[in-house]
């Protein structure tokens, strides 16, 4: 029993070091627009110039999610080539779906959570939970920009209602008070 757990941790040791190793980048073919929001292009952010080098966060079959000078957002994966490195499944690595970000990235975003919220707060926002009494920053930092955003406002009260892909948030005055799937 005991040899079993040293191999585990050993493995599992072996294992981590790899993943904070690993670093994905591409190179632009052309100029490309970074966006703020897939789902939404309006939201550029700047335009980066053809041969820079940006690192990949993620991918769907469309976009890579990259960060770029510290700025953070989408890229068309057509505007960019994946760059060779010692890792063989180096490509396979980089077509990870999206919700699926590379470990490292994951790890830094833990971080910046924590210093912001505290261990507790951001071990619940990294896993996607939402409660009542939230922020909007807070659920933003859970689960990203909604699609839509519905806002009434009548005196000192502010209402929003935020619609995802398969649920809907309703605030009031800047926190969460209840939510729902969305209808077909």
């Amino acid at each position: 029993m005991r040899k079993l757990t040293i191999s585990f941790f050993l493995m599992l040791l072996a294992f981590s070091i790899n993943a904070q190793d690993t670093k994905f980048t591409a190179t632009l073919n052309k100029a490309t627009r970074l966006f703020g929001a897939k789902d939404d292009l309006t939201t550029v952010i700047m335009i980066i110039p053809s041969g820079e080098v940006v690192d990949i966060l993620s991918s769907d079959s469309t976009y890579f999610h990259v960060v770029y000078q510290e700025s953070e957002g989408y890229i068309l994966r057509r505007h960019a080539t994946v760059n060779k490195t010692t890792a063989p499944d180096m490509q396979q690595q980089a077509n990870v779906q999206e919700g699926q970000p590379v470990q490292q990235h994951q790890v830094n975003r833990f971080s910046w959570l924590e210093n912001k919220y505290g261990t507790s707060m951001a071990a619940r926002l990294i896993s996607g939970k939402i409660w009542k009494g939230m922020t909007t920053d807070m659920v933003q930092d859970s689960w990203g920009t909604p699609k839509k955003i519905n806002r009434v406002i009548n005196g000192s009260i502010v209402k929003e209602e935020w619609i995802y892909m398969n649920s809907w948030l309703i605030f009031e005055n800047d926190t969460l008070t209840e939510w729902g799937p969305v209808n077909g």
